[in-house]
């Protein structure tokens, strides 16, 4: 039997590195409004996931949260930093999976730049509250599924496909390794 990737008449697969692979992970991760942060990866055990919020991109790829120092997650960071991040920006496009290093921080100058007003639920003294920590996620590799030209373009691919009996599907996808 054929995969669907053979009866492609176009290529869908992408492989991106460097700044554009950056590019594409602060692009679908600003889609998405949170994600699941999956952590305590290596025990063998199922890991544990939990959905958080990224705070902000940078240009150099890293994810940042805010997370509670007494948190079973910043807990779990200090015996195990590898976590995986998965995505999904909408129903039918903008998913992706990153698979990176974790690092906690206390530094008071990052919390500010990175609160917003909705992060005093869980931090009700504010940007000041003393529970706040920083995690920075430095990604060391990751895969994505996207859409080429957009979700309309997609859709209407959609529509042509199923009245013709033709694939044209308009998915991109690949590894993202970022330097």
């Amino acid at each position: 039997m054929d995969s669907i990737n053979q009866n492609q008449p176009e290529d869908n697969m992408k492989d991106l590195g460097g700044p554009e692979a950056v590019k594409k992970l602060k692009e679908l991760a600003e889609k998405a409004d949170s994600c699941f942060f999956c952590s305590n990866i290596k025990t063998g055990l199922p890991f544990s996931t939990r959905p958080m919020a990224a705070q902000k991109v940078d240009d150099a790829g890293n994810i940042w949260f805010l997370s509670s120092k007494d948190s079973h997650k910043n807990d779990e960071l200090t015996k195990d930093p590898f976590v995986q991040l998965l995505f999904q920006g909408s129903k039918h496009s903008a998913f992706m999976s990153v698979y990176g290093i974790a690092e906690i921080y206390d530094d008071r100058q990052k919390i500010e730049e990175l609160w917003e007003p909705i992060v005093k639920v869980w931090f009700t003294e504010g940007k000041d509250d003393p529970r706040i920590s920083v995690i920075k996620v430095s990604p060391t590799q990751g895969y994505y599924w996207d859409n080429k030209h957009g979700n309309v373009v997609a859709f209407l691919k959609m529509a042509v496909s199923m009245v013709s009996g033709k694939t044209l599907d308009d998915s991109i996808e690949g590894r993202l390794e970022v330097d």
